[in-house]
C-alpha cells in the first residue's frame, strides 16, 4: 500500500503543531484518530518515523528525511491546485512571510493595507525573527534577508538594497555635541550589535578606509532596539534607511557625518525554496513588496 496525501498532512500537521492533540483541533479529528493514520502510515513505509511517549515526541532520522520531502511534495501539490483552480490568475491561499524585526514593523506592515486591498483571497502570516531561521522547520514560504547572503541551497530573489544612516536623537547631540569628522565618534556613546559583528563595520570613509570599526557602549541582538536606544538619547547608531527614514523626515533623528559616508547599501533579498514556478501567491507578495523599496535604491545621505 502506498502512502496517502491525508495521511502526509496529517504527519506534518503534526510536526508543525508539536503534538498530536495539537494537530487533531486544527484538522478537527480526535486524538486517537491522528494516532491511528500515523501508525498506518509508518506500516505503510515499514519504518518509525516519530519516537512518541507520553512526555514528547522526537523525530527519527527517517522522519526528518520523510517530513521534508512530505513538505516539499504537499506544497507542490498546493501550487498545483491553486494553478488550476485559478483560472481567473487569483493569487489565493495561505503565505507565511519571515523578516526580522525592523524589517516588518518598517518596510511590511506599512503596506498591508494596500496589499490585502490587492490581493484580498491571500491569508498572511507575519513572522518575525532576528535570527536566520530554518524554512521548512518554521512553515515558512519567504524569508526576507538583510545583507549578504551565505551560501545556501535556497533560491534568492533580490528586493533592492538600503543606505545605512549614521543618525542620533537632537537630544544626545544637545547634550554630548555633535561629531565634525569620522574620528570624533571616539568620544561619543555608540549604539552596537551584539549578534552580527559586520553591523559594527559602520560605512564611513577615514584615512585607513571606509569601514569604520566601533566599540559599543551598548549592544543589542535587534536594531529595533537599537533604534529606540537613539531615539532615547542613548547614543549614536548606524542603521537602514528603511527604518529611520520616517524618524529622520520627523525630526526625531539627525543624520551624521553624511560627507564621510562610503554609499554602502545593504542588500536585501528574498530567500524560498522553490525553484521554478513560484506559487501565485509568493510572485504577487515578491512583485509588490520589489515595488515599494525601489525607492531606497535611490535614497540619499541627507534623509
Amino acid at each position: 500500500m502506498k502512502a496517502r496525501s491525508d495521511e502526509l498532512q496529517i504527519f506534518v500537521c503534526v510536526i508543525e503543531c508539536g503534538s498530536i492533540s495539537a494537530a487533531a483541533e486544527q484538522v478537527g479529528q480526535t486524538p486517537s484518530a491522528v494516532s491511528r493514520t500515523l501508525s498506518r502510515l509508518e506500516a505503510k513505509l515499514d519504518t518509525t518515523l516519530i519516537n512518541r511517549t507520553t512526555r514528547r515526541m522526537d523525530l527519527t532520522e527517517e522522519g526528518k528525511y520523510f517530513f521534508e520531502h512530505a513538505k516539499l511534495i504537499l506544497d507542490q501539490m498546493e501550487e498545483l491546485e491553486e494553478r488550476l483552480s485559478s483560472r481567473q490568475q487569483t493569487p489565493s491561499g495561505r503565505l507565511r512571510i519571515n523578516a526580522a524585526s525592523p524589517f516588518m514593523l518598517h518596510a511590511i506592515v506599512p503596506y498591508i493595507d494596500e496589499f490585502r486591498r490587492l490581493y484580498p483571497d491571500i491569508q498572511l502570516e507575519l513572522n518575525s525573527n532576528d535570527l536566520i531561521i530554518d524554512l521548512l522547520e518554521q512553515s515558512t514560504d519567504i524569508a526576507i534577508r538583510i545583507g549578504t547572503l551565505a551560501d545556501s541551497t535556497l533560491h534568492a530573489r533580490s528586493l533592492g538594497c538600503s543606505p545605512l544612516h549614521i543618525v542620533a536623537s537632537p537630544a544626545y547631540l544637545e547634550q554630548h555635541g555633535t561629531p565634525l569628522v569620522v574620528e570624533d565618534l571616539s568620544g561619543h556613546a555608540l549604539l552596537g550589535f551584539t549578534h552580527n559583528e559586520g553591523l559594527n563595520q559602520w560605512p564611513l570613509r577615514y584615512v585607513h578606509g571606509d569601514r569604520w570599526p566601533i566599540q559599543a557602549s551598548i549592544s543589542a541582538s535587534s536594531g529595533e532596539t537599537i533604534r529606540h536606544l537613539a531615539l532615547e538619547g542613548q547614543g549614536i547608531a548606524s542603521l537602514s534607511h528603511f527604518m529611520t527614514i520616517e524618524d529622520i523626515r520627523a525630526g526625531r533623528l539627525k543624520v551624521l557625518l553624511a560627507d564621510f559616508n562610503s554609499g554602502y547599501r545593504q542588500p536585501i533579498n528574498a530567500v524560498y525554496y522553490r525553484n521554478s514556478q513560484l506559487a501565485l501567491r509568493i510572485q504577487c507578495f515578491l512583485d509588490f513588496i520589489q515595488g515599494k523599496l525601489a525607492v531606497y535604491a535611490n535614497a540619499d545621505f541627507e534623509g
